[in-house]
């Protein structure tokens, strides 16, 4: 056990050195609420599997307590896992998530209810999920995918994709950038200012059709008058030769 701590923090010091740009020293990785909150995950997932279960939670509420991170002790998760900032992430009991996995602070991985069995999300490999995003439900978030900001994904998503927006939509594809290594939660596509630049485009088109239509309607008509004008000139003209 004290062996396994100590490869854990030696592998935390190299996995936050690596993501956080902000980390000037090895010392300050005892300062991030990430290096206790996992840590106590760590601890508290043994004691969970040995089917200590009082134990386990009591470990990881105090933990909480002590870090903002909630992380139940029955959760699945592999190398590489980092949150950074961390306040306000939760992660559920059944949640699995894969290598390599990016959260920052305000993120959920939840259910959706008081269903039974596996109920929480699965994250696969090279996944980041950005300030605030919500994963709810039992079901799968593929490897190399980014969530971004705020976003509240209900459904699985496909490998290699990006996905932004409340529900959330896949926005992107095949992208097989891997996320530790591209952690730009800003510049991502936004489905919604572009709908609404296609319909201010169809919009126009409309007004434009609308203004021929009604041009096309006041050269009828001004033809008509025209030729109603003649028609009275004509039987003017006639009545006078009459």
């Amino acid at each position: 056990m004290f062996k396994r701590i100590i490869d854990y923090v030696k592998e935390e010091t190299r996995i936050i050195k690596d993501r956080d740009p902000a980390i000037k020293t090895n010392a300050e990785v005892f300062l991030y609420p990430s290096f206790w909150a996992v840590l106590g995950y760590r601890v508290s997932n043994y004691f969970y599997r040995g089917k200590r279960f009082f134990l386990a939670r009591l470990i990881s509420q105090f933990t909480a307590r002590r870090t903002g991170i909630e992380i139940h002790p029955g959760a699945k998760i592999g190398k590489g896992f980092f949150i950074d900032h961390g306040t306000g992430v939760v992660i559920g009991e059944t949640t699995e998530i894969g290598d390599n996995v990016t959260l920052y602070q305000g993120v959920t991985l939840g259910g959706t209810g008081k269903e039974q069995g596996k109920r929480h999300p699965t994250i696969g490999n090279n996944v980041m999920i950005s300030v605030g995003a919500k994963v709810l439900g039992s079901f799968k978030v593929g490897d190399n995918c980014k969530i971004g900001a705020g976003s509240v994904v209900l459904k699985e998503v496909p490998a290699n994709s990006t996905v932004v927006g409340v529900p959330g939509r896949v926005i992107k594809r095949n992208d097989v950038k891997v996320p530790q290594d591209d952690l730009d939660q800003v510049d991502l596509p936004d489905p919604i200012s572009e709908d609404l630049m296609w319909l201010a485009k169809e919009n126009c088109k409309l007004l434009k059709r609308i203004d021929d239509l009604e041009r096309i309607v006041m050269d009828k008509k001004a033809s008509e008058r025209t030729g109603i004008l003649e028609d009275k000139i004509i039987r003017r003209n006639t009545n006078e030769n009459i």
